[in-house]
């Protein structure tokens, strides 16, 4: 009875130390500094692939890029805070601050890569010299792409937004409007639909691919790389606190910032999404 309980104990006692160990190993594949692969979680396009396009030249430098695609923003969050993942690439810094502040994460911008613009197209009107005062633009309804839509007029000179209102801009804010231009506020998706009822629409990227318009060919006009929300919706690597320093992310963030990347870019995706550099 006594070598039986020995044997129990001795037993437990093994159990213990090998789950202590299978702990360790499992910890062990996290973010490390001398990790040669570097698992990336990104939506689908443009992101992984555009990820794809660095693939070789990453290898180059001795590193494996393991890219997996979600469909949804908040999974590849979680997965960088908890280190299953190296990085991410599906977001903009507002939502990634955001993300942050609401969660409790600690995650950091490693490095801006694209963005992806507003355009103004024509409705009824097919050039913006034939804008005629009182005629009507749909924009969406939203804060975020109703400002985005508004910063763009104003920057071609069609209206003047309120001191300050910035990324926050609604048309309430509009403090000169001298076309005494109409606005019809719509849900973002809606807005391509009404171009045979109004004067111009103004869309963001993925809206305006939906709606078989080319940024590069259709818009009208376009949110510059030096515009206000081109500079803050930016979209960026995305890493644990602490880890954008790392030598592999490092090496990831300067080809996505390269020449190579931005060609490829610019040659697929007919201004729907820009290169930062």
């Amino acid at each position: 009875m006594r070598k039986g309980n020995n044997f129990k104990k001795i037993t437990a006692a093994a159990l213990a130390i090998a789950t202590g160990l299978v702990l360790l190993t499992g910890c062990s594949g996290g973010n490390t500094k001398d990790n040669k692969t570097i698992k990336i979680a990104a939506s689908a396009t443009p992101h992984a692939e555009i990820l794809e396009q660095a693939k070789e030249s990453l290898a180059k430098k001795g590193y494996t890029l393991d890219i997996v695609v979600f469909d949804d923003y908040v999974q590849p969050n979680n997965v960088v805070e908890s280190e299953e993942f190296q990085a991410n690439y599906v977001e903009h810094v507002p939502y990634l601050n955001s993300f942050n502040e609401e969660k409790g994460t600690h995650l950091v911008n490693a490095g801006g890569v694209h963005y992806e613009p507003f355009g103004i197209y024509g409705g009824t009107k097919k050039s913006l010299d034939e804008l005629a005062d009182g005629d009507t633009i749909a924009i969406p309804n939203d804060t975020t792409n109703e400002a985005r839509a508004l910063l763009l007029l104003q920057d071609n000179g069609y209206l003047t937004l309120k001191e300050g209102a910035g990324l926050t801009a609604t048309v309430n804010d509009i403090t000169e409007n001298p076309h005494n231009i109409k606005f019809q506020e719509l849900e973002a998706a809606q807005v391509s639909r009404v171009r045979e009822e109004v004067a111009y629409v103004v869309l963001n990227g993925n809206y305006a691919l939906e709606a078989g318009l080319s940024v590069g060919k259709d818009a009208l006009a376009a949110e510059s790389k030096e515009s206000q929300a081109a500079t803050t919706y930016v979209n960026v690597i995305v890493v644990k606190e602490g880890h954008q320093n790392d030598e592999g992310i490092k090496a990831l963030v300067d080809i996505l910032q390269s020449a190579e990347i931005s060609d490829y870019i610019n040659k697929t995706y007919d201004g729907a999404v820009v290169p930062i550099n």
